[in-house]
């Protein structure tokens, strides 16, 4: 049987054990407060005693905690520390480029090799094919993993040996996702003050996802190629769309806050001259 062993048995951790277990891995599980880990120990987990016998118990180990504050607090006793050389180490909590950046730094100095990874997907998601894992880091830990990262996830995604990659990708996946919420929020308070369905507006919005899918993509490569001058449509004729999301709040005295954030960047973009430009142009004023 293959070993993997799961350290971080909160809901996303207990998950990624289930499916591993499902699979027919042989799991060692270790979790401060163990007896999260009895329905996975019926299942057939076993259950470590501390870090260090886990991480001792297979070849590669999953690390799936809060935060990387808290990862380290686990991690970072000598005891667990000596059974890390020749082993591999995956992250799966949430952390920051430069987080990943130190953490491969540590474990490299231990003598394990670091995969660095981000989850976009719930717990009950896990092992389903809408599943999405980035990952990044070192190439023999990925080798080493792809095939049981598969299975927790039908899309696993590795971005390169430059470690930070999965948790850039993965605070830029989290920005157009935030980013899209608020705009979604305030197109609430604008059905809501019409009585209009707020319900029916999400049902539409899922209809013309894959529609503005291609926009998106399509901004991305004017950015990337920086070719701004044949504009599909342009800063200055966006920033009507702009203006009658300011003109509607203050007309409605629903709050102002996000189309007054809009117009004060696209503001800046015109009067820098970029008007004529894709709208994606405005990114320049964010560097």
């Amino acid at each position: 049987m293959h070993k993997v062993t799961v350290i971080g048995l909160g809901a996303m951790g207990a998950a990624i054990a289930a499916v591993l277990v499902e699979q027919n891995y042989q799991v060692t599980v270790w979790n401060r407060t163990p007896s999260r880990a009895e329905a996975l120990v019926r299942k057939g987990a076993v259950l470590a005693s501390n870090p260090a016998v886990a991480v001792a118990a297979s070849p590669i180990t999953i690390i799936c905690v809060s935060d990387y504050t808290v990862s380290k607090s686990i991690m970072d006793q000598e005891n667990v520390k000596s059974t890390l050389a020749g082993r591999v180490l995956i992250q799966l909590s949430t952390g920051s480029p430069q987080q990943a950046r130190d953490n491969e730094a540590w474990a490299a100095g231990l003598g394990a090799a670091y995969l660095d990874g981000a989850i976009v997907a719930s717990p009950p998601q896990m092992g389903s094919a809408g599943a999405t894992i980035f990952t990044s880091g070192s190439v023999t830990a990925w080798e080493q993993s792809e095939s049981f990262l598969q299975m927790l996830a039908g899309n696993v995604t590795y971005h390169g040996e430059q470690v930070s990659a999965a948790a850039s990708t993965d605070l830029a996946f989290l920005s157009y996702l935030f980013g899209s919420y608020l705009g979604f929020f305030h197109a609430a308070r604008i059905l809501e003050t019409d009585d209009l369905s707020v319900d029916a507006f999400g049902a539409m919005i899922a209809l013309v996802s894959p529609v503005i899918g291609e926009v998106m993509k399509h901004q991305g490569t004017v950015i990337q190629n920086n070719s701004y001058s044949q504009p599909l449509s342009s800063l200055q004729m966006s920033m009507t769309s702009i203006e009658l999301l300011t003109l509607q709040a203050r007309e409605s005295g629903i709050n102002n806050k996000f189309p007054l954030f809009a117009e004060s960047l696209f503001q800046k973009a015109l009067h820098a001259g970029y008007g004529d430009e894709e709208i994606a142009a405005l990114v320049k004023v964010l560097r």
